[in-house]
């Protein structure tokens, strides 16, 4: 985990920072994901304001549009006094990193103590575990755990050029790979290609080469066409679910790295919105880390930002 907070404001000196109470006055949550920030305005613990804006995470949008995005969301909650800000979000992998997102919410509350962690720390925290490991499957995908020592350890989050296996990018990505192959192959159109194309208003699959390389598509945009993928597996599509069934082995495969890196058992807790929203994937993900040995295995009920209450509360 990485933070940063206001060097001009101590814990001795803030008024939120009262004795036996770590969730008193006003603390706005961030979850900050490749396609929107999550906010939630709470007040003494109670969440008074929930609201969304585009995403703000730098690997996704330039400063610019990230500071514009966080701009209109804490226009709409961040009014008032405002004595923390607890963000978590992907690419947070080093103090400069955190610094950096820091910089950016400051100036919208420049008298808030910050802290800026990795968003799969949200995730294990909303999962309502202080040790385990969280697996994000969303935009992107990661996996990060701790165990009962302060040992932490990660695996995946590399982006998607690197990794991201199981993620929407990955399954929007085969779903084109798929449509090109059977192309190749002179094979007829399929489901899952014709409702790729439909939706990219193509007429042909070899005019997604160009389509996937331009500038004017990005993670983002072949992130949601993993919703293809899902809907034809729940046609019958095999291919489609084997992809599913591929992406929640991948998956699997994260927490079982974290697992065996921090020599713990569980919980494994599974959230994004892929994670979170797509059974077959579940069902895949459990039935492969169980196949190791990991039983303690659960679907996030909520959504992350709410773990920003018990990363509060938790012993400093």
């Amino acid at each position: 985990m990485t933070n940063t907070q206001n060097p001009s404001t101590s814990p001795d000196q803030h008024a939120t920072d009262s004795p036996g109470n770590p969730l008193h006055g006003v603390t706005i949550g961030l979850d900050i994901g490749g396609t929107k920030t999550h906010g939630i305005r709470f007040e003494d613990g109670v969440p008074v304001g929930d609201d969304a804006a585009g995403s703000s995470n730098v690997q996704n949008v330039s400063r610019d549009q990230a500071a514009r995005n966080l701009a209109e969301l804490f226009a709409r909650i961040g009014g008032g006094r405002v004595d923390r800000v607890y963000a978590g979000s992907g690419g947070i992998d080093t103090d400069e990193d955190a610094a950096a997102l820091a910089a950016l919410i400051q100036p919208l509350v420049p008298e808030a103590r910050i802290t800026v962690v990795h968003d799969s720390r949200l995730l294990l925290a909303a999962g309502r575990a202080s040790t385990g490991v969280a697996v994000i499957a969303g935009t992107g995908s990661a996996a990060w755990g701790r165990n009962a020592d302060g040992g932490e350890a990660r695996a995946g989050g590399w982006g998607y050029l690197l990794g991201d296996e199981g993620s929407g990018y990955w399954l929007g990505r085969e779903a084109v790979r798929h449509s090109l192959r059977r192309m190749n192959q002179g094979l007829p159109i399929d489901q899952l290609t014709a409702s790729l194309l439909a939706s990219c208003g193509l007429d042909h699959p070899n005019k997604l080469i160009a389509l996937f390389h331009s500038p004017d598509t990005g993670r983002r945009f072949w992130a949601q066409q993993a919703r293809h993928v899902v809907e034809a597996a729940a046609a019958g599509h095999q291919d489609s679910a084997a992809l599913l069934e591929q992406a929640g082995r991948d998956l699997a495969a994260l927490a079982g790295q974290v697992l065996g890196q921090l020599k713990i058992e569980g919980p494994v807790i599974l959230g994004g919105g892929l994670g979170m929203n797509v059974a077959p994937l579940q069902e895949s993900f459990r039935r492969n880390l169980e196949a190791g040995g990991i039983t303690d295995v659960r679907v996030l009920d909520q959504e992350p930002v709410f773990g920003v209450l018990q990363l509060l509360a938790e012993p400093a």
